[in-house]
């Protein structure tokens, strides 16, 4: 199978990982229904409890079934600064493309004013008061979902999968499962598109570390720029030409950098 990391022995069964997945994404959307109506903790917190509630029957799993061989079996190995460098344009190239993405979608299905105004909520409510509260935001809505969503996709489920799937195969059920596990159909498309392309990276790179800060940046650009280009005041209108602009920056820029990452494997260097 040839990426390192790819075929590695200290894997989960296939069933547990699928097993331990789905109880991961029911933990999640079951403990945030819960923290949202019952706990009384601010929207922060509850996102970041229920990013880590997603973690925990995979971290379990690998525990108890791989005697805790963490490095192994979620492959974070060590990796070349540059490759994170390199990971972390492609997040925001992703980005750059999703825009693009979202807006050639929204010419066949537009998302309604509500669910606009939803998450235009979420933004005002995960607003920053200073330098340190824009930090504390940036953990919880790039950093810990990242974490905890590529600890279970690509590090224990993804990895899984190659034996009885192969590579090709591993990499579109994982995404599918990353997907459908959003529960938005809005943005189906997009996270099937992104987690295709993380699958496709952390089998490359062998290692779970690029497509964690891919995630991370794609996370934090959408987090940050989001609010300054949208006007609350102007009723949505798809923008085809930007669409496709948008689209074509960010796959001429994505693709060179997988190319790239992927030649950048077995590079020296200092990682995480």
């Amino acid at each position: 199978m040839g990426a390192p990391g790819s075929d590695s022995p200290r894997v989960l069964a296939p069933v547990v990982a699928l097993l331990v997945t789905l109880l991961g994404v029911a933990a999640m959307m079951g403990g945030g229904l819960v923290l949202a109506t019952r706990s009384g903790l601010g929207l922060r917190a509850q996102i970041a409890v229920g990013s880590a509630l997603l973690a925990v029957p995979a971290t379990l799993a690998i525990g108890l079934t791989l005697r805790g061989a963490w490095r192994d079996a979620l492959a974070v190995r060590a990796v070349a600064r540059a490759t994170l460098l390199l990971a972390a344009l492609l997040g925001a190239a992703l980005w750059v493309g999703s825009i693009g993405l979202m807006e050639m979608q929204s010419l066949v299905l537009p998302p309604p004013p509500e669910y606009l105004q939803a998450f235009r909520l979420l933004h005002k409510a995960l607003a920053p008061a200073g330098p340190l509260d824009a930090l504390v935001s940036l953990a919880v809505i790039a950093l810990i979902p990242a974490l905890a969503e590529e600890l279970v996709m690509r590090g224990v489920l993804l990895p899984s999968l190659v034996p009885p799937l192969g590579r090709a195969g591993a990499v579109a059920l994982s995404a599918l499962l990353f997907a459908g596990m959003h529960g938005d159909r809005y943005r189906f498309l997009f996270t099937l598109t992104i987690g295709l392309v993380l699958g496709g990276l952390r089998l490359r790179t062998g290692s779970l570390w690029p497509p964690i800060v891919a995630h991370a940046s794609l996370n934090a650009l959408t987090f940050a720029v989001a609010p300054l280009v949208d006007d609350p005041t102007q009723a949505y209108t798809p923008q085809p030409a930007l669409g496709l602009a948008c689209l074509a920056v960010g796959s001429a820029v994505a693709l060179p950098l997988l190319r790239a990452l992927r030649a950048r494997v077995d590079s020296p260097g200092g990682g995480p």
